[in-house]
C-alpha cells in the first residue's frame, strides 16, 4: 500500500465497508481505534477478526501508537471468547500478505478445545538441519532487527 494511503478507508476493502457500516457485520467490540467481528468462514463457532479502524494491510504498516490498542483489546477479545464458547483454550494469529484473505490487518482470536481437530499451525514444519544454520538464520534476524 502506498503511505498516502495508509491510514485512510480503502475503497473497496470488506473491513473498511464493515468500519463504516457499509456492509453488516456481527460485531462484538466497537472502540474508538479497533473493531471486532465474527468471521464470515469461521474455523470454529466464536472465531473473532480484531482490526484497526483505520485501513493499514500488514502489522508491519501499523503506527506504533495503535499496537497497544489493537493488542490490548485482542487480549480480552482472547479472555472473552474462551469464556463464551466454553474453550480450553484460543489460537491468536496474523497473516501478513501472504495467506491473508482481505488486505486489511487483521487478528484472529479462534477458541480451541483439546482434540478439535485443528493441528498446531496448520502447516508442515522445517527444522534447522543442525546449530550452525539455527545460529546462522538467529543472527540474521538480529541483524535486521537492529536495521529496523
Amino acid at each position: 500500500m502506498s503511505a498516502s494511503l495508509a491510514g485512510v478507508a480503502a475503497i473497496g476493502c470488506l473491513f473498511c465497508q464493515i468500519v463504516s457500516g457499509e456492509t453488516a457485520g456481527h460485531v462484538v467490540l466497537d472502540e474508538p481505534e479497533v473493531l471486532a467481528f465474527l468471521d464470515i468462514r469461521p474455523l470454529f463457532p466464536g472465531h473473532v477478526l480484531t482490526i484497526p479502524k483505520r485501513h493499514y494491510e500488514t502489522l508491519t504498516d501499523l503506527p506504533p501508537q495503535l499496537v497497544e490498542p489493537l493488542f490490548a483489546a485482542v487480549r480480552r477479545l482472547a479472555a472473552a471468547v474462551e469464556a463464551a464458547m466454553g474453550a480450553d483454550g484460543s489460537f491468536v494469529a496474523i497473516n501478513n500478505r501472504v495467506s491473508q484473505s482481505v488486505a486489511h490487518l487483521h487478528v484472529h482470536v479462534v477458541p480451541r478445545t483439546r482434540k478439535d481437530g485443528l493441528r498446531g499451525f496448520m502447516w508442515p514444519r522445517h527444522p534447522y538441519p543442525d546449530e550452525a544454520a539455527a545460529a546462522g538464520t538467529a543472527g540474521a534476524i538480529r541483524e535486521a532487527l537492529r536495521a529496523i
